[in-house]
Protein backbone atom coordinates (compact mmCIF):
# COMPACT_ATOMS: atom_id res chain seq x y z
CA UNK A 1 0.00 0.00 0.00
CA UNK A 2 1.42 3.36 -0.92
CA UNK A 3 2.30 6.02 1.63
CA UNK A 4 -0.13 8.45 -0.02
CA UNK A 5 -3.04 6.04 0.33
CA UNK A 6 -2.14 5.27 3.93
CA UNK A 7 -2.06 8.98 4.76
CA UNK A 8 -5.36 9.86 3.07
CA UNK A 9 -7.03 6.85 4.62
CA UNK A 10 -5.95 7.89 8.13
CA UNK A 11 -8.91 8.11 10.55
CA UNK A 12 -8.09 11.72 11.44
CA UNK A 13 -9.29 12.81 7.99
CA UNK A 14 -12.82 12.01 9.23
CA UNK A 15 -12.33 13.73 12.58
CA UNK A 16 -14.51 16.78 11.95
CA UNK A 17 -17.49 14.60 11.04
CA UNK A 18 -17.33 13.11 14.55
CA UNK A 19 -16.14 16.16 16.46
CA UNK A 20 -19.44 17.20 18.07
CA UNK A 21 -20.33 13.62 18.90
CA UNK A 22 -16.93 13.15 20.54
CA UNK A 23 -17.48 16.27 22.64
CA UNK A 24 -20.86 15.02 23.83
CA UNK A 25 -19.46 11.56 24.57
CA UNK A 26 -16.55 12.93 26.60
CA UNK A 27 -18.77 15.25 28.64
CA UNK A 28 -21.28 12.48 29.32
CA UNK A 29 -18.60 10.02 30.42
CA UNK A 30 -16.85 12.51 32.67
CA UNK A 31 -20.05 13.33 34.55
CA UNK A 32 -20.80 9.60 34.87
CA UNK A 33 -17.28 8.74 36.08
CA UNK A 34 -17.26 11.52 38.67
CA UNK A 35 -20.54 10.29 40.15
CA UNK A 36 -18.41 8.08 42.41
CA UNK A 37 -15.50 10.50 42.95
CA UNK A 38 -13.70 10.02 46.27
CA UNK A 39 -15.57 6.79 46.90
CA UNK A 40 -18.78 8.75 47.41
CA UNK A 41 -22.08 8.76 45.56
CA UNK A 42 -23.73 11.64 43.77
CA UNK A 43 -24.78 14.29 44.64
CA UNK A 44 -22.12 14.39 47.38
CA UNK A 45 -19.41 13.32 44.91
CA UNK A 46 -20.42 16.13 42.54
CA UNK A 47 -20.23 18.63 45.36
CA UNK A 48 -16.72 17.41 46.16
CA UNK A 49 -15.60 17.68 42.51
CA UNK A 50 -16.98 21.20 42.14
CA UNK A 51 -15.44 22.29 45.43
CA UNK A 52 -12.09 20.91 44.28
CA UNK A 53 -12.33 22.84 41.01
CA UNK A 54 -13.35 26.07 42.77
CA UNK A 55 -10.57 25.76 45.34
CA UNK A 56 -7.82 25.25 42.75
CA UNK A 57 -9.10 27.91 40.37
CA UNK A 58 -9.50 30.54 43.11
CA UNK A 59 -5.95 29.88 44.30
CA UNK A 60 -4.60 30.03 40.75
CA UNK A 61 -6.44 33.18 39.71
CA UNK A 62 -5.58 35.03 42.92
CA UNK A 63 -1.88 34.43 42.18
CA UNK A 64 -2.13 35.28 38.48
CA UNK A 65 -1.31 38.90 37.57
CA UNK A 66 -3.98 40.39 35.35
CA UNK A 67 -6.41 37.51 35.91
CA UNK A 68 -9.99 38.26 34.92
CA UNK A 69 -11.92 39.61 37.87
CA UNK A 70 -15.14 38.20 36.41
CA UNK A 71 -13.74 34.67 36.32
CA UNK A 72 -12.46 34.89 39.86
CA UNK A 73 -15.80 36.29 41.07
CA UNK A 74 -17.66 33.45 39.32
CA UNK A 75 -15.59 30.82 41.11
CA UNK A 76 -16.07 32.56 44.49
CA UNK A 77 -19.79 32.65 43.79
CA UNK A 78 -19.86 28.93 42.99
CA UNK A 79 -17.92 28.08 46.14
CA UNK A 80 -20.45 30.00 48.26
CA UNK A 81 -23.46 28.33 46.60
CA UNK A 82 -22.27 24.71 46.72
CA UNK A 83 -23.63 23.95 50.18
CA UNK A 84 -27.13 25.10 49.17
CA UNK A 85 -27.39 23.41 45.77
CA UNK A 86 -29.63 20.35 45.37
CA UNK A 87 -28.73 17.24 43.35
CA UNK A 88 -30.16 18.58 40.09
CA UNK A 89 -28.31 21.88 40.40
CA UNK A 90 -25.00 20.16 41.23
CA UNK A 91 -25.24 17.83 38.27
CA UNK A 92 -26.23 20.68 35.97
CA UNK A 93 -23.27 22.79 37.13
CA UNK A 94 -20.89 19.89 36.57
CA UNK A 95 -22.32 19.23 33.10
CA UNK A 96 -21.90 22.90 32.17
CA UNK A 97 -18.29 23.01 33.35
CA UNK A 98 -17.49 19.71 31.62
CA UNK A 99 -18.91 21.00 28.32
CA UNK A 100 -16.96 24.25 28.71
CA UNK A 101 -13.62 22.52 29.31
CA UNK A 102 -14.17 19.89 26.62
CA UNK A 103 -14.92 22.57 24.04
CA UNK A 104 -11.70 24.34 25.03
CA UNK A 105 -9.64 21.12 24.76
CA UNK A 106 -11.06 19.47 21.64
CA UNK A 107 -9.00 19.62 18.47
CA UNK A 108 -9.84 20.10 14.82
CA UNK A 109 -8.53 18.71 11.54
CA UNK A 110 -8.75 20.37 8.15
CA UNK A 111 -7.51 18.15 5.28
CA UNK A 112 -6.81 21.24 3.18
CA UNK A 113 -4.50 22.65 5.85
CA UNK A 114 -2.82 19.25 6.18
CA UNK A 115 -2.17 19.02 2.44
CA UNK A 116 -0.82 22.58 2.43
CA UNK A 117 1.37 21.96 5.49
CA UNK A 118 2.67 18.66 4.07
CA UNK A 119 3.95 20.57 1.04
CA UNK A 120 5.08 23.73 2.80
CA UNK A 121 6.59 22.33 6.02
CA UNK A 122 9.49 20.47 4.38
CA UNK A 123 10.25 23.54 2.24
CA UNK A 124 9.87 25.92 5.19
CA UNK A 125 12.04 23.82 7.47
CA UNK A 126 14.51 23.35 4.65
CA UNK A 127 14.74 27.12 4.12
CA UNK A 128 15.04 27.68 7.84
CA UNK A 129 17.66 24.96 8.20
CA UNK A 130 19.68 25.99 5.16
CA UNK A 131 23.43 25.53 5.34
CA UNK A 132 26.53 26.47 3.44
CA UNK A 133 28.10 23.99 1.07
CA UNK A 134 31.66 23.88 2.38
CA UNK A 135 33.09 22.47 -0.84
CA UNK A 136 31.76 25.16 -3.13
CA UNK A 137 31.44 28.02 -0.68
CA UNK A 138 27.96 28.70 -2.03
CA UNK A 139 24.77 28.80 -0.01
CA UNK A 140 22.64 25.82 -1.03
CA UNK A 141 19.56 24.03 0.16
CA UNK A 142 20.21 20.56 1.48
CA UNK A 143 17.52 17.98 1.45
CA UNK A 144 15.73 18.13 4.80
CA UNK A 145 16.40 14.42 5.33
CA UNK A 146 20.08 15.34 5.65
CA UNK A 147 19.29 17.71 8.50
CA UNK A 148 16.67 15.69 10.38
CA UNK A 149 17.44 12.00 10.13
CA UNK A 150 14.53 9.60 10.69
CA UNK A 151 15.62 6.07 11.53
CA UNK A 152 14.80 2.99 13.57
CA UNK A 153 11.87 0.58 13.25
CA UNK A 154 9.85 2.68 10.79
CA UNK A 155 9.06 -0.19 8.42
CA UNK A 156 7.85 -2.30 11.33
CA UNK A 157 5.57 0.52 12.52
CA UNK A 158 4.24 1.16 8.98
CA UNK A 159 3.22 -2.48 8.77
CA UNK A 160 0.97 -2.09 11.82
CA UNK A 161 -0.97 0.97 10.65
CA UNK A 162 -3.76 -1.04 9.00
CA UNK A 163 -3.88 -3.60 11.82
CA UNK A 164 -4.63 -1.30 14.74
CA UNK A 165 -4.27 2.13 16.32
CA UNK A 166 -0.89 3.76 16.93
CA UNK A 167 0.02 5.71 20.05
CA UNK A 168 3.31 7.51 19.41
CA UNK A 169 5.11 8.38 22.68
CA UNK A 170 8.25 10.52 22.20
CA UNK A 171 10.85 11.97 24.53
CA UNK A 172 10.37 15.70 25.02
CA UNK A 173 13.22 18.22 24.95
CA UNK A 174 11.93 21.28 23.07
CA UNK A 175 8.81 23.03 21.85
CA UNK A 176 10.18 22.25 18.38
CA UNK A 177 9.43 18.57 19.05
CA UNK A 178 5.86 18.69 17.74
CA UNK A 179 7.00 20.34 14.51
CA UNK A 180 9.91 18.03 13.71
CA UNK A 181 7.99 14.96 14.85
CA UNK A 182 5.07 15.89 12.60
CA UNK A 183 7.50 16.12 9.70
CA UNK A 184 9.01 12.76 10.66
CA UNK A 185 5.60 11.05 10.48
CA UNK A 186 5.28 12.24 6.88
CA UNK A 187 8.88 11.26 6.08
CA UNK A 188 8.38 7.80 7.60
CA UNK A 189 5.16 7.19 5.65
CA UNK A 190 3.07 7.20 8.84
CA UNK A 191 -0.40 8.75 9.23
CA UNK A 192 -1.02 12.05 11.01
CA UNK A 193 -2.12 11.81 14.61
CA UNK A 194 -4.01 13.77 17.22
CA UNK A 195 -1.80 15.20 19.93
CA UNK A 196 -1.97 17.31 23.04
CA UNK A 197 -0.02 20.57 23.17
CA UNK A 198 0.43 23.09 25.95
CA UNK A 199 -2.08 25.92 25.70
CA UNK A 200 0.75 28.45 25.93
CA UNK A 201 1.96 27.28 22.50
CA UNK A 202 -1.28 28.56 20.95
CA UNK A 203 -0.47 32.18 21.75
CA UNK A 204 1.29 32.68 18.40
CA UNK A 205 -1.54 33.18 15.84
CA UNK A 206 0.31 31.53 12.94
CA UNK A 207 1.46 28.48 14.91
CA UNK A 208 -1.95 28.26 16.56
CA UNK A 209 -3.71 28.19 13.18
CA UNK A 210 -1.73 25.16 12.03
CA UNK A 211 -1.87 23.33 15.35
CA UNK A 212 -5.61 23.82 15.73
CA UNK A 213 -6.25 22.53 12.22
CA UNK A 214 -3.83 19.59 12.29
CA UNK A 215 -5.28 17.56 15.12
CA UNK A 216 -3.72 19.28 18.13
CA UNK A 217 -5.84 19.63 21.24
CA UNK A 218 -5.10 22.18 23.92
CA UNK A 219 -3.78 21.16 27.35
CA UNK A 220 -3.81 23.89 29.99
CA UNK A 221 -1.19 22.70 32.49
CA UNK A 222 -2.14 25.48 34.88
CA UNK A 223 -5.38 23.65 35.69
CA UNK A 224 -4.81 21.16 38.49
CA UNK A 225 -8.31 20.16 39.54
CA UNK A 226 -9.71 16.67 39.12
CA UNK A 227 -12.46 17.63 36.68
CA UNK A 228 -9.94 18.90 34.12
CA UNK A 229 -7.64 15.91 34.57
CA UNK A 230 -10.58 13.57 34.00
CA UNK A 231 -11.55 15.43 30.83
CA UNK A 232 -8.06 15.09 29.36
CA UNK A 233 -7.89 11.38 30.11
CA UNK A 234 -11.40 10.71 28.84
CA UNK A 235 -10.81 12.69 25.64
CA UNK A 236 -7.65 10.68 24.93
CA UNK A 237 -9.46 7.41 25.62
CA UNK A 238 -12.43 8.20 23.40
CA UNK A 239 -10.12 9.16 20.51
CA UNK A 240 -8.26 5.86 20.82
CA UNK A 241 -11.44 3.82 21.13
CA UNK A 242 -12.61 5.33 17.85
CA UNK A 243 -9.36 4.47 16.10
CA UNK A 244 -7.67 7.88 15.89
CA UNK A 245 -3.90 7.50 15.93
CA UNK A 246 -2.56 9.58 18.79
CA UNK A 247 0.64 11.17 20.04
CA UNK A 248 1.45 12.37 23.51
CA UNK A 249 4.60 13.07 25.52
CA UNK A 250 4.65 10.66 28.48
CA UNK A 251 7.23 12.81 30.27
CA UNK A 252 4.42 15.36 30.64
CA UNK A 253 6.58 18.38 29.82
CA UNK A 254 10.01 19.14 28.40
CA UNK A 255 12.91 17.48 30.22
CA UNK A 256 14.35 20.40 32.16
CA UNK A 257 17.57 18.56 32.99
CA UNK A 258 17.94 16.99 29.49
CA UNK A 259 18.13 13.52 31.05
CA UNK A 260 16.25 10.79 29.18
CA UNK A 261 12.87 10.58 30.90
CA UNK A 262 12.25 7.57 33.13
CA UNK A 263 9.63 8.77 35.61
CA UNK A 264 6.76 8.94 33.14
CA UNK A 265 3.27 10.32 33.66
CA UNK A 266 1.04 7.27 33.63
CA UNK A 267 -2.35 9.02 33.47
CA UNK A 268 -2.51 9.58 29.71
CA UNK A 269 -0.57 6.39 29.01
CA UNK A 270 -3.20 4.50 30.97
CA UNK A 271 -5.84 5.71 28.54
CA UNK A 272 -4.38 3.34 25.93
CA UNK A 273 -5.12 0.39 28.22
CA UNK A 274 -8.57 1.77 29.10
CA UNK A 275 -9.38 2.23 25.41
CA UNK A 276 -8.20 -1.29 24.59
CA UNK A 277 -10.26 -2.67 27.46
CA UNK A 278 -13.33 -0.82 26.23
CA UNK A 279 -12.81 -2.23 22.74
CA UNK A 280 -12.44 -5.77 24.05
CA UNK A 281 -15.62 -5.47 26.12
CA UNK A 282 -17.48 -4.48 22.93
CA UNK A 283 -16.02 -7.36 20.93
CA UNK A 284 -13.69 -5.06 18.98
CA UNK A 285 -10.46 -6.99 18.36
CA UNK A 286 -8.39 -4.11 16.96
CA UNK A 287 -5.15 -3.78 18.97
CA UNK A 288 -3.53 -0.58 20.17
CA UNK A 289 0.22 -0.27 19.58
CA UNK A 290 2.58 1.91 21.60
CA UNK A 291 5.48 3.38 19.57
CA UNK A 292 8.36 4.86 21.64
CA UNK A 293 10.34 7.58 19.85
CA UNK A 294 13.47 9.47 20.87
CA UNK A 295 14.18 12.98 19.59
CA UNK A 296 17.92 13.64 19.74
CA UNK A 297 19.28 17.17 19.29
CA UNK A 298 22.94 18.19 19.02
CA UNK A 299 21.83 21.47 20.63
CA UNK A 300 18.49 22.35 22.23
CA UNK A 301 16.79 25.66 21.44
CA UNK A 302 15.60 26.37 25.00
CA UNK A 303 18.54 24.79 26.87
CA UNK A 304 19.47 27.94 28.80
CA UNK A 305 15.95 28.48 30.14
CA UNK A 306 15.33 24.79 30.86
CA UNK A 307 18.50 24.16 32.88
CA UNK A 308 17.94 27.35 34.91
CA UNK A 309 14.43 26.13 35.71
CA UNK A 310 15.73 22.67 36.61
CA UNK A 311 18.39 23.97 38.98
CA UNK A 312 16.07 26.51 40.64
CA UNK A 313 13.26 24.04 41.10
CA UNK A 314 15.28 20.89 41.76
CA UNK A 315 13.36 18.89 44.33
CA UNK A 316 10.33 21.18 44.05
CA UNK A 317 7.25 21.37 41.82
CA UNK A 318 7.95 22.72 38.36
CA UNK A 319 6.13 25.70 36.95
CA UNK A 320 4.97 26.41 33.42
CA UNK A 321 7.48 28.41 31.39
CA UNK A 322 5.50 31.00 29.46
CA UNK A 323 8.37 32.97 27.89
CA UNK A 324 11.39 31.08 26.59
CA UNK A 325 13.53 30.90 23.46
CA UNK A 326 10.70 29.25 21.48
CA UNK A 327 8.58 32.39 21.89
CA UNK A 328 11.25 34.57 20.26
CA UNK A 329 11.24 34.20 16.46
CA UNK A 330 14.75 35.66 16.22
CA UNK A 331 16.12 32.97 18.54
CA UNK A 332 14.36 30.19 16.62
CA UNK A 333 15.78 31.50 13.35
CA UNK A 334 19.26 31.92 14.82
CA UNK A 335 19.12 28.40 16.23
CA UNK A 336 17.98 26.83 12.97
CA UNK A 337 20.39 28.65 10.66
CA UNK A 338 23.46 28.04 12.83
CA UNK A 339 22.80 24.63 14.32
CA UNK A 340 21.75 23.02 11.07
CA UNK A 341 25.16 23.81 9.62
CA UNK A 342 26.65 21.09 11.80
CA UNK A 343 28.16 17.89 10.49
CA UNK A 344 25.96 15.88 12.86
CA UNK A 345 22.18 15.76 12.48
CA UNK A 346 19.13 15.90 14.61
CA UNK A 347 17.99 12.28 14.87
CA UNK A 348 14.42 11.05 15.34
CA UNK A 349 14.52 7.36 16.11
CA UNK A 350 11.43 5.13 16.15
CA UNK A 351 11.60 2.23 18.58
CA UNK A 352 10.07 -1.22 18.23
CA UNK A 353 6.29 -1.19 18.93
CA UNK A 354 4.80 -2.50 22.17
CA UNK A 355 1.30 -3.59 23.13
CA UNK A 356 -0.55 -1.82 25.95
CA UNK A 357 1.00 -4.19 28.50
CA UNK A 358 4.58 -3.49 27.41
CA UNK A 359 5.06 -6.68 25.41
CA UNK A 360 7.04 -6.47 22.15
CA UNK A 361 4.92 -6.66 18.99
CA UNK A 362 6.00 -8.79 16.03
CA UNK A 363 5.78 -7.50 12.43
CA UNK A 364 2.52 -9.42 11.95
CA UNK A 365 0.95 -7.50 14.86
CA UNK A 366 1.01 -10.32 17.41
CA UNK A 367 2.27 -9.78 20.96
CA UNK A 368 5.32 -11.69 22.19
CA UNK A 369 5.51 -12.73 25.83
CA UNK A 370 8.60 -12.84 28.05
CA UNK A 371 9.30 -16.45 27.04
CA UNK A 372 9.14 -15.66 23.32
CA UNK A 373 5.75 -17.23 22.76
CA UNK A 374 2.80 -15.50 21.09
CA UNK A 375 0.30 -14.12 23.61
CA UNK A 376 -3.21 -12.76 23.19
CA UNK A 377 -3.25 -9.39 25.01
CA UNK A 378 -7.00 -9.64 25.46
CA UNK A 379 -6.47 -12.51 27.91
CA UNK A 380 -4.76 -10.11 30.34
CA UNK A 381 -8.18 -8.59 30.94
CA UNK A 382 -10.12 -11.81 31.48
CA UNK A 383 -11.30 -13.35 34.71
CA UNK A 384 -13.44 -16.46 34.75
CA UNK A 385 -13.64 -16.32 30.97
CA UNK A 386 -14.88 -12.73 30.74
CA UNK A 387 -13.18 -9.31 30.47
CA UNK A 388 -13.47 -7.41 33.74
CA UNK A 389 -12.42 -3.96 34.95
CA UNK A 390 -10.01 -4.07 37.89
CA UNK A 391 -8.50 -0.65 38.73
CA UNK A 392 -5.72 -2.06 40.93
CA UNK A 393 -4.71 -4.60 38.29
CA UNK A 394 -4.88 -1.99 35.53
CA UNK A 395 -2.65 0.42 37.46
CA UNK A 396 -0.04 -2.31 37.65
CA UNK A 397 -0.37 -3.01 33.92
CA UNK A 398 0.10 0.69 33.18
CA UNK A 399 3.16 0.78 35.44
CA UNK A 400 4.60 -2.15 33.47
CA UNK A 401 3.94 -0.29 30.22
CA UNK A 402 5.63 2.84 31.61
CA UNK A 403 8.72 0.82 32.52
CA UNK A 404 8.82 -0.74 29.04
CA UNK A 405 8.58 2.69 27.39
CA UNK A 406 11.27 4.08 29.69
CA UNK A 407 13.56 1.17 28.81
CA UNK A 408 12.89 1.77 25.11
CA UNK A 409 13.78 5.45 25.53
CA UNK A 410 17.21 4.41 26.84
CA UNK A 411 17.78 1.82 24.09
CA UNK A 412 16.81 4.27 21.35
CA UNK A 413 18.69 7.32 22.64
CA UNK A 414 21.28 8.41 20.07
CA UNK A 415 24.56 9.73 21.49
CA UNK A 416 25.89 12.75 19.55
CA UNK A 417 29.32 14.46 19.73
CA UNK A 418 27.97 17.29 21.91
CA UNK A 419 26.72 14.75 24.48
CA UNK A 420 30.03 12.90 24.49
CA UNK A 421 32.16 16.01 24.98
CA UNK A 422 29.89 17.50 27.64
CA UNK A 423 29.93 14.27 29.65
CA UNK A 424 33.73 14.01 29.42
CA UNK A 425 34.33 17.58 30.59
CA UNK A 426 31.81 17.36 33.44
CA UNK A 427 33.37 14.06 34.55
CA UNK A 428 36.81 15.68 34.54
CA UNK A 429 35.48 18.61 36.59
CA UNK A 430 33.96 16.26 39.15
CA UNK A 431 37.17 14.24 39.42
CA UNK A 432 39.20 17.44 39.90
CA UNK A 433 36.93 18.62 42.76
CA UNK A 434 35.44 15.50 44.38
CA UNK A 435 34.48 17.34 47.57
CA UNK A 436 32.21 19.88 45.89
CA UNK A 437 28.48 19.40 45.50
CA UNK A 438 26.90 20.09 42.11
CA UNK A 439 25.94 23.70 42.81
CA UNK A 440 29.38 24.59 44.15
CA UNK A 441 30.94 22.90 41.13
CA UNK A 442 28.80 24.87 38.72
CA UNK A 443 29.71 28.13 40.49
CA UNK A 444 33.46 27.53 40.49
CA UNK A 445 34.40 25.57 37.36
CA UNK A 446 33.86 28.24 34.69
CA UNK A 447 37.23 29.13 33.18
CA UNK A 448 38.85 25.78 33.98
CA UNK A 449 41.19 24.45 31.29
CA UNK A 450 41.58 20.83 30.15
CA UNK A 451 44.49 19.64 28.09
CA UNK A 452 43.39 18.73 24.59
CA UNK A 453 45.61 15.64 24.47
CA UNK A 454 44.05 14.35 27.71
CA UNK A 455 40.53 14.95 26.41
CA UNK A 456 41.37 13.13 23.17
CA UNK A 457 42.68 10.20 25.22
CA UNK A 458 39.49 10.13 27.32
CA UNK A 459 37.39 10.31 24.16
CA UNK A 460 39.17 7.25 22.73
CA UNK A 461 38.13 5.15 25.72
CA UNK A 462 34.65 6.66 25.82
CA UNK A 463 34.03 5.92 22.15
CA UNK A 464 35.01 2.28 22.71
CA UNK A 465 32.67 2.09 25.73
CA UNK A 466 29.75 3.60 23.80
CA UNK A 467 30.25 1.25 20.87
CA UNK A 468 30.26 -1.71 23.26
CA UNK A 469 27.00 -0.48 24.86
CA UNK A 470 25.49 -0.04 21.41
CA UNK A 471 26.44 -3.61 20.48
CA UNK A 472 24.65 -4.75 23.65
CA UNK A 473 21.51 -2.83 22.60
CA UNK A 474 21.72 -0.41 25.53
CA UNK A 475 21.83 2.78 23.44
CA UNK A 476 22.51 4.05 19.93
CA UNK A 477 25.65 5.79 18.67
CA UNK A 478 25.51 8.43 15.96
CA UNK A 479 27.36 7.60 12.73
CA UNK A 480 29.67 10.59 13.24
CA UNK A 481 30.97 9.04 16.47
CA UNK A 482 31.05 5.58 14.94
CA UNK A 483 32.96 6.59 11.80
CA UNK A 484 35.26 9.42 12.91
CA UNK A 485 38.39 9.55 15.04
CA UNK A 486 38.20 10.65 18.70
CA UNK A 487 39.99 13.87 17.73
CA UNK A 488 37.36 14.67 15.10
CA UNK A 489 34.55 13.83 17.53
CA UNK A 490 35.89 16.20 20.19
CA UNK A 491 36.52 18.93 17.62
CA UNK A 492 32.96 18.58 16.31
CA UNK A 493 31.65 18.84 19.87
CA UNK A 494 33.61 22.06 20.39
CA UNK A 495 32.34 23.45 17.09
CA UNK A 496 28.77 22.47 17.97
CA UNK A 497 28.90 24.33 21.26
CA UNK A 498 30.27 27.41 19.52
CA UNK A 499 27.39 27.63 17.05
CA UNK A 500 24.41 28.94 18.99
CA UNK A 501 24.36 29.68 22.71
CA UNK A 502 24.73 33.27 23.90
CA UNK A 503 27.64 32.26 26.12
CA UNK A 504 30.20 29.70 24.89
CA UNK A 505 29.83 26.30 26.55
CA UNK A 506 33.44 25.37 25.78
CA UNK A 507 36.16 27.06 23.73
CA UNK A 508 39.53 25.99 22.40
CA UNK A 509 42.53 28.12 23.33
CA UNK A 510 45.69 26.62 21.90
CA UNK A 511 46.04 23.14 23.36
CA UNK A 512 43.43 23.71 26.06
CA UNK A 513 39.66 23.38 26.17
CA UNK A 514 38.23 26.13 28.37
CA UNK A 515 34.94 25.53 30.17
CA UNK A 516 32.52 28.41 29.77
CA UNK A 517 28.81 28.07 30.57
CA UNK A 518 28.99 25.25 33.12
CA UNK A 519 25.23 25.01 33.59
CA UNK A 520 24.82 24.27 29.89
CA UNK A 521 27.71 21.81 30.02
CA UNK A 522 25.88 20.05 32.85
CA UNK A 523 22.65 20.13 30.82
CA UNK A 524 24.15 18.36 27.79
CA UNK A 525 26.12 15.93 29.95
CA UNK A 526 22.85 14.89 31.59
CA UNK A 527 21.80 13.19 28.35
CA UNK A 528 24.15 10.36 29.38
CA UNK A 529 23.19 10.41 33.06
CA UNK A 530 21.76 6.88 33.02
CA UNK A 531 25.04 5.39 31.77
CA UNK A 532 27.38 7.43 34.00
CA UNK A 533 28.54 4.62 36.27
CA UNK A 534 29.53 2.31 33.41
CA UNK A 535 31.13 5.13 31.44
CA UNK A 536 33.15 6.23 34.48
CA UNK A 537 34.40 2.71 34.94
CA UNK A 538 35.34 2.39 31.28
CA UNK A 539 36.92 5.82 30.84
CA UNK A 540 38.54 6.34 34.25
CA UNK A 541 38.54 2.82 35.71
CA UNK A 542 36.40 4.00 38.61
CA UNK A 543 32.75 4.25 39.66
CA UNK A 544 30.41 7.17 39.32
CA UNK A 545 32.56 10.36 39.53
CA UNK A 546 29.76 12.14 41.34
Amino acid sequence: MSTTFQTRAAPIFQFNRHREDIQREVSRRVVHELATFGGLKSPRSYQLVLNDAAYHEIRRLEKTPGASGARLAAWHNLARRLGRMDATALEGELEDLACFYVSDVVGNFDPRVYRFASKVLPVGLGMLFNTTDRTSGLTSMRDLSERIRVEGHTEHVRGLVERGTLVVVPTHSSNLDSIVLGWSLVAAGLPPATYGAGKNLFSNPLISFFMRNLGAYRVDRRLRHELYKQILKTYSQVLLERGFHSLFFPGGTRSRSNAVEQHLKLGLMGTALSAFQSRVSRGDARPIYIVPVTINYPLVLEAETLIEDHLKEQGQARYIIEDDEFSKISRVTQYAVKVMGLNTNMVIRYGAPLDVFGNPVAPDGTSVGPDGSVVDPRRYLYRDGHPVVDPSRDREYTRMLGEAVGAAFLRETVVLPSHLLAWLLMARERRASPGLDLFALLRTSSGDGHGLADVYSDATRMKAALLAMSAQGRLQVDDFIRDRSPEEIVDEGVRTFGMYHTRPVVERQGELLIVGATKLLHYYANRLEHWTEDLSRAVYDEGDPR
